[in-house]
């Protein structure tokens, strides 16, 4: 995935968290984003990094 495909996914990752997290502030949502998204990015296979993150960050918001 090229970086600014990359860096776009990550932001629609974080726009469609605070949507379905209204009562959280934007900066947590990023926060816990770019948290999950270091821990990931390392990894073999980069193409479900997006749909990881967003899981991750869905499970730590409560969503």
């Amino acid at each position: 995935m090229a970086k600014q495909d990359k860096a776009q996914a990550v932001a629609a990752v974080i726009n469609r968290l605070i949507r379905s997290s209204s009562d959280t502030p934007r900066t947590e949502v990023e926060e816990i984003v770019s948290e999950e998204y270091s821990a990931l990015n390392d990894g073999p296979i980069r193409d479900y990094v997006p749909v990881l993150i967003e899981r991750a960050a869905t499970i730590r918001l409560g969503s």
